[in-house]
């Protein structure tokens, strides 16, 4: 019986010994080899005194090392902090010190950046991965890798036990970081390979880095089938037509990423060119995809089926909608169901449930959810809705802080963040309804609405994305709005930008765009 991820790479690595596990570019590590690195990993960090519970930071671009990290972090009973490599210093410090990290698993391309950070007061004492002393304990993969393992002795991981912590923005402006355990990682992966099929013949492209919730899929629900996983290069991801030029070589039969990048090879990546034919599921998540782009590229890949994926971190996502035909009209699609192990309850504003077709908070219990946030009891309460079944005895569900309502088929509507919904003049606006409106418009291919308070006149300022081929206009768009909204909810003024600036996981950073805006008035 399966109760931890780490018996996931034990499992295969007896089953497929010589299959591959992950890809990075020419490089590649099959089960066997990943089992046997990772035990080595964990025999030195046990070595250097981790303990149940630790937390290990991983400090690393996209590369195959990731793998071993991940396994050999949990093989020593220690949860993996994954660190976003491209944050500022200080902010990388307050993760490290936030979570107490001791132990940190990175390489030499970091070594500058890592450097740095050492220069002011740390709780680091060793870095593994570098080849180079930083003036602290230091060990190079060469010399993990040449660890002998007569001594090693297997941690026992309980299902309860910390896997890892990933850490999002917060309300506060500081970050969040959100404790998943083995079983609910576990469950999880046991969840997508059930309900996508998962193969071992299937090969799966991860484009998340690891500090992403998507990554989960490609790092844990793979292995668990036994699948291959191609980690996409940064490059590649810069780059449309080398993206699609990967893909098609490495014959990838499930893609999962956010919308982003399916858009960018829909219209750069001369897809209608290459062989998609091992395509069989196409997963996206992290952001609404506009339907019209969706449509078109459910038309180019027929043989592929699609799959929106909705969840908050701290859920490892809960819900899907499947689609085998191309939707026949722009109406967003819907988040669907809750998959398997999962419930939900939609709530009014006094926690009390509504009526079919009514809106309200989404709250969803699942064996998938997050034990709690770091070092943050009342946020974690906070966050909780418990519904009391007898007394001494609460189901406890997740409020995601988003808005939705059942359709005439029961399946769930995303209307938005519970914190998009704003009041302007006295009229409650949704901000993903004006989004949804802008991305009916022939050549918008993205959209974000922002409100703004500028010399205390508050407004809503539209900006969008176009597909360059198409004549899209400021002033055919507010005709376009004045036509499909009320005339409350036009925005102001619509700007038409080249580009988005995005997150780390490569959804739109609103605030980055309303500071924008701002320091341009």
């Amino acid at each position: 019986m399966l109760y931890n991820l780490v018996q996931i790479i034990e499992q295969s690595a007896k089953a497929f010994p010589n299959k591959g596990a992950f890809r990075y570019m020419e490089d590649s590590i099959t089960y066997k080899e990943l089992d046997i690195k990772s035990n080595q990993l964990a025999h030195y960090l046990i070595t250097r005194g981790v303990k149940k519970g630790d937390r290990v930071g991983i400090l690393m671009h996209r590369c195959l090392e990731t793998s071993i990290a991940i396994y050999g972090i949990l093989k020593s009973g220690a949860a993996y902090v994954p660190i976003d490599p491209f944050l500022p210093n200080e902010r990388i410090k307050f993760l490290i010190n936030d979570c107490d990290i001791k132990h940190l698993v990175s390489t030499d391309k970091q070594s500058k950046k890592i450097r740095k950070i050492l220069l002011s007061k740390h709780n680091l004492e060793t870095i593994i991965g570098l080849s180079d002393s930083q003036n602290i304990k230091t060990i190079s993969w060469k010399r993990v890798y040449e660890s002998l393992l007569e001594d090693y002795i297997s941690v026992d991981i309980l299902s309860d036990d910390l896997s890892y912590i990933l850490y999002t923005s917060g309300s506060t402006g500081l970050p969040k970081g959100i404790m998943h355990t083995h079983a609910s990682a576990l469950a999880f992966a046991k969840l997508v390979v059930d309900l996508y099929g998962f193969k071992h013949t299937d090969i799966i492209a991860n484009s998340a880095p690891l500090h992403f919730d998507v990554s989960i899929l490609g790092y844990c629900s793979a292995p668990l089938a036994s699948a291959t996983t191609v980690i996409i290069s940064d490059a590649h991801l810069k780059f449309p037509i080398s993206l699609a030029e990967l893909t098609e070589r490495e014959k990838v039969t499930i893609w999962y990423s956010v919308p982003l990048l399916l858009i960018e090879l829909l219209h750069k990546g001369d897809i209608q060119n290459k062989d998609f034919s091992n395509m069989r599921w196409v997963l996206f998540a992290g952001e609404a995809f506009a339907t019209k782009q969706l449509r078109a590229l459910m038309q180019l890949w027929p043989h592929a089926e699609f799959s929106n994926i909705y969840g908050p971190t701290e859920l490892n996502q809960c819900t899907y909608y499947n689609l085998k035909v191309p939707p026949k009209t722009d109406n967003p699609i819907p988040i669907g169901t809750t998959w398997k192990n999962t419930e939900y309850k939609i709530l009014d504003d006094k926690d009390n449930v509504v009526e079919p077709g009514e809106e309200g908070l989404l709250v969803v219990r699942s064996a998938t959810m997050m034990k709690g946030y770091w070092n943050n009891k009342a946020l974690t309460e906070a966050s909780l809705y418990k519904y009391k079944i007898a007394e001494g005895f609460e189901h406890v569900y997740y409020r995601t802080g988003d808005l939705v309502k059942l359709n005439s088929n029961n399946e769930l509507l995303f209307l938005g963040r519970k914190d998009s919904q704003i009041k302007l003049r006295g009229f409650r606006i949704e901000i993903g309804e004006i989004e949804n409106i802008l991305l009916n418009y022939q050549g918008v291919t993205e959209a974000a609405v922002i409100v703004t308070d500028i010399a205390k006149d508050k407004s809503l300022v539209a900006t969008i994305l176009t597909d360059g081929a198409s004549e899209v206009s400021e002033d055919n768009l507010t005709v376009h709005c004045k036509n499909n909204l009320p005339i409350y909810a036009v925005p102001k003024q619509i700007l038409i930008l080249k580009s988005f600036p995005r997150t780390s996981s490569g959804k739109i950073n609103r605030r980055e765009i309303a500071s924008m805006i701002k320091s341009s008035n």
